[in-house]
């Protein structure tokens, strides 16, 4: 069979007419991207032939040059109390116009986006961080900064910045506290003459996944806090975040622990009054270890002259388990008394009365005269064994029961005052907010 008797030439001319215009549009197309990276080359020569990295855009133009800024915060890694700083990694874009960089993008050249070795040779805003303790910028593999420039003359500039920045903190409520953490970013040599700088809005954007172990991020608020440096006025912005201290591991770690040291040192006052030792030996237990726990968490704190909300409870609590060991030393001496008063119950004695008070007085015979007994107050007569032996096993029991009493009104006196103490402890520092310390430059 004919091939041809069943497909047409025409059909032949219009496949080879699509082929070669598929051919061709390839050529093209290649052609013009090579022609817009010639272009792109070209215009850039043309930018940095005469350019000067050293003058800003509006050196000679009498006005200043507009910096806006935005951060985007990839991570607060660490918030320290014991050094007041807390560590932050975040890119750092600004944005301004440089009219001796505009060209004509007639060409279709809409952005010239430059290698980060062109870019020096670019002006860039001198912007420092005001209150930065330790910062680098990252270069793996290579420096992590990008620069693009636009026809009108607007440079986009992001840099990649990890560092560490002191954070004044008011302590007062801790660990209940909600901290502000600052960044302050001024021009260093430019005064607001030359060069002015700005937040963009909005003026910070944080990562999906940032994350902080102890702070919640609260809000963030952006200003303005230009300043007055030797008569000569400098462009300054400032942001501020707001934290909020998350309790869990606070509440698990100091608070639980030292109320249940509190709580086992009134074991003390459901045993027996002739346990000694094992009374001691609970009392200072309890002692000993709100001490260690108040050592070991203080030696994590920075060193404030003003009361903390941890100070408080540990005061307290350490004022509980003191009492409670306060208490059994009282409730021994007067079950030691009514002991002393018991061994003397074999001795001669002989009572003497005299209105409502009885006296008894004790006395030791000499070694000739043992055995035999004298009588003290002529014309009363002496008391026999058995009644003798009532009145003392009766001041005893009554002795006996005094000590008793008082481990049974601690039972219910502790408990309570620990519970009011709670009551108002949470209360005011749940619901009290410190008054922030002003800023200082």
């Amino acid at each position: 069979m004919d091939f041809h008797s069943h497909y047409p030439t025409s059909v032949y001319g219009t496949r080879s007419l699509c082929v070669f215009l598929s051919v061709l549009l390839l050529w093209t197309g290649g052609t013009g991207a090579s022609a817009i990276n010639s272009t792109r080359k070209e215009i850039l020569d043309s930018l940095l032939n005469g350019y000067d990295a050293w003058i800003s855009p509006s050196y000679d133009q009498g006005r200043p040059v507009i910096d806006i800024i935005q951060l985007y915060i990839l991570s607060i890694d660490s918030i320290r109390d014991t050094n007041m700083d807390y560590t932050m990694s975040f890119y750092f874009r600004q944005r301004w116009i440089d009219e001796r960089l505009k060209y004509n993008n007639s060409h279709g050249v809409d952005v010239i986006e430059l290698d980060t070795k062109i870019m020096e040779k670019i002006w860039v805003p001198d912007i420092y961080f005001v209150n930065e303790k330790q910062a680098t910028m990252h270069d793996v593999t290579v420096p992590n900064k990008m620069m693009y420039l636009y026809p009108d003359g607007l440079v986009l500039y992001s840099a990649r910045i990890s560092g560490m920045f002191s954070c004044m903190m008011n302590l007062q409520k801790y660990p209940l506290d909600r901290q502000i953490c600052s960044l302050r970013l001024e021009s260093y040599a430019h005064s607001a003459k030359n060069l002015v700088v700005r937040w963009r809005t909005p003026a910070v954007e944080f990562s999906p996944t940032l994350l902080l172990p102890q702070f919640e991020i609260e809000k963030h608020h952006s200003s303005i806090c230009d300043t007055l440096y030797m008569g000569i006025n400098y462009s300054c912005i400032f942001l501020d975040i707001h934290l909020k201290r998350n309790h869990g591991y606070y509440i698990t770690q100091i608070y639980v622990p030292s109320a249940l040291v509190v709580v086992l040192s009134w074991v003390n006052f459901w045993l027996t009054v002739d346990a000694v030792p094992a009374r001691i030996s609970l009392g200072l237990l309890t002692v000993l270890t709100t001490t260690t726990q108040s050592t070991s968490f203080f030696s994590n704190l920075q060193k404030v002259s003003y009361v903390k909300a941890l100070d408080v409870w540990l005061a307290v609590c350490m004022l509980f388990v003191f009492a409670a060991l306060l208490e059994f030393a009282y409730v021994n001496v007067t079950y030691r008394v009514t002991n002393r008063r018991k061994s003397i119950q074999d001795l001669p004695m002989f009572i003497h009365k005299n209105g409502d008070q009885t006296r008894f007085e004790s006395i030791f015979l000499s070694e000739k005269e043992e055995g035999k007994k004298r009588q003290v107050y002529p014309g009363k007569n002496q008391p026999s064994t058995n009644r003798k032996a009532g009145l003392l096993g009766s001041l005893y029991s009554k002795e006996r029961e005094k000590a008793r009493n008082i481990d049974r009104i601690s039972r219910i006196v502790f408990p309570l005052t620990f519970l009011v103490f709670n009551i108002a402890y949470w209360c005011v520092y749940f619901l009290w907010e410190p008054t922030q310390e002003p800023k200082t430059s």
